[in-house]
């Protein structure tokens, strides 16, 4: 196993590929154990023959439709309305829409995009540092992960044979957390720092500007209530539901809003297909290096080890813990997902520790890793939008992480905030 690991850092640091290095790790184990070189792609197809794992392109579809069609750009305008009038309200603007739009895309990436395109800018203009706006965007974009629909959650659930329904319901309570926190630090730092213009606040002009702001967004605000309400109804899975979302983002975007043409659309869904496509790949060749970890009896002999080092399950969900963020600032999520899930997850219910809340803490974990240099993903989203390097991001970055973290430690152990909507 030792080997195994070796070999796939490595490649990791002499830069192929995430998806080849995976394969190609795999394979002395292949060699070594007898399996002929026709198992590659029977375990291959056999990781992407899922109906569940079908809302994983669905999803980025229907972020890309928000994104273009006019649907998030009214979630920001109604973001705006409710808080733009505190010091740091757009800041907290920023969290706000993320929340909302996470609702919908299922991704961070999608989210961090979509939000930091539309309001960097914006904060800009109000004399926010450019450096502050994108940590408020990289940070917040992590909720796309956190609040269902989760694409990770979705990648969790095939891959560990857990409820994806019951993890979407899971999600919904530590997203908020998550969402309230980054909000209070954002004004909070505003305010001490002297960030942004403060809008004097009157209650008459508020209140009809965020009447007017909801009732734009109104039909965008609907399509979650279609989406969970479905879901949680059981009127359709998880997968027919990002059906639902594609198809209603459609009517939106061409029909109602018609902020997209059909001479639009083979563009969007080409970006579409081709961000499913990396993500496709990158689980494949993960399943393929996930078999050669049970070949070699990986998790069998991880559990062991865990349990010698301790029997505590607190002790064991701190060393976890520890482990994924460092997995975190260097591994793709999915691939770390698809990877150590299978792994991780069994020895965690051994400890005593339920299914779904150590999928939360697992997907929670991760998440903050999207965040992390040197390979977080929002971290170059937001840096691109806002044109500054990351060196320059790092110092308002590190207040969001600590309360990230301390969100991710309240999650591990408070066990209710997870598993509470599901009892």
């Amino acid at each position: 196993m030792i080997l195994l690991v070796v070999a796939l850092l490595v490649l990791f640091v002499a830069s192929v590929p995430i998806a080849m290095s995976l394969g190609i790790a795999a394979v002395p184990t292949l060699i070594e154990k007898g399996i002929p070189f026709i198992a590659i792609p029977q375990v291959i197809f056999e990781a992407l023959d899922s109906f569940a794992l079908m809302a994983l392109p669905l999803y980025v579809l229907a972020g890309r439709l928000m994104q273009h069609g006019g649907i998030a750009k009214r979630l920001v305008e109604l973001a705006k309305a409710l808080v733009s009038w505190v010091r740091g309200g757009l800041a907290a603007a920023v969290v706000m829409t993320s929340m909302l739009f996470a609702t919908i895309s299922g991704s961070s990436a999608a989210t961090a995009a979509a939000i930091g395109a539309m309001l960097i800018p914006e904060m800009e203009k109000q004399k926010y540092p450019r450096p502050f706006s994108a940590a408020t965007t990289a940070a917040s974009g992590e909720l796309g992960v956190i609040i269902p629909p989760s694409v990770a959650m979705v990648i969790y659930g095939v891959i560990t044979g857990i409820s994806i329904t019951d993890l979407f319901i899971a999600g919904f309570l530590p997203g908020l957390m998550i969402g309230v926190s980054l909000m209070t630090t954002a004004i909070l730092v505003s305010w001490i720092m002297g960030y942004g213009e403060r809008q004097p606040f009157q209650l008459g002009p508020w209140a009809r500007d965020v009447s007017a702001a909801f009732w734009r967004a109104s039909l965008s605000l609907f399509m979650p209530v279609i989406i969970l309400g479905g879901i949680f109804g059981g009127i359709f899975t998880a997968t027919e539901a990002a059906v639902v979302a594609v198809f209603y983002a459609l009517f939106l975007s061409v029909v109602v809003y018609r902020e997209l043409s059909l001479k639009d659309l083979p563009r969007i869904f080409a970006s579409a297909a081709v961000t499913s496509s990396v993500v496709m790949i990158i689980v494949a060749f993960a399943a393929m290096f996930a078999f050669a970890l049970h070949l070699l009896r990986a998790p069998q002999q991880l559990g062991m080890l865990l349990t010698t080092v301790t029997e505590n399950p607190i002790y064991f969900l701190l060393l976890v813990n520890i482990f994924l963020l460092i997995v975190g600032m260097f591994m793709e999520t999915f691939a770390a997902i698809v990877i150590l899930g299978p792994i991780l997850s069994p020895i965690a219910v051994s400890y005593g520790i339920d299914p779904i809340h150590f999928g939360m803490i697992m997907i929670v974990n991760l998440a903050v890793g999207m965040v992390t240099p040197p390979v977080g993903v929002n971290l170059f989203i937001a840096c691109g939008i806002a044109r500054i390097s990351m060196e320059q991001l790092m110092r308002p970055l590190a207040i969001f992480l600590m309360v990230l973290i301390t969100n991710l430690m309240i999650i591990t152990y408070v066990p209710g905030i997870s598993l509470a909507l599901l009892r």
